[in-house]
């Protein structure tokens, strides 16, 4: 499987698990298969729901910042990477 660059996490909001994802190549949207790395971060999830400004959306692109619930912790400038069949 390919893994294509699309972004990396701007902030991480612990108690409710959601990361902030500035989006910078390519798009996302609800379905996709994301892979989060970094210095200590390493997992593979899909997208089950995604915000901008408390907004539920079903796609968004380049330039635009989202937030998605995540399975495990992120910190910040972790790389995240859309999984391409």
């Amino acid at each position: 499987m390919e893994e294509k660059r699309v972004g990396e996490v701007i902030k991480f909001f612990g108690k409710i698990g959601v990361a902030a994802i500035r989006l910078t190549e390519g798009s996302l949207k609800v379905g996709d298969t994301i892979r989060v790395v970094g210095h200590t971060t390493d997992f593979t999830q899909a997208i089950d729901s995604m915000q901008i400004e408390n907004k539920n959306v079903q796609e968004a692109g380049p330039g635009a910042d989202i937030g998605i619930k995540v399975k495990d912790r992120v910190r910040e400038h972790d790389v995240v990477y859309k999984v391409v069949e």
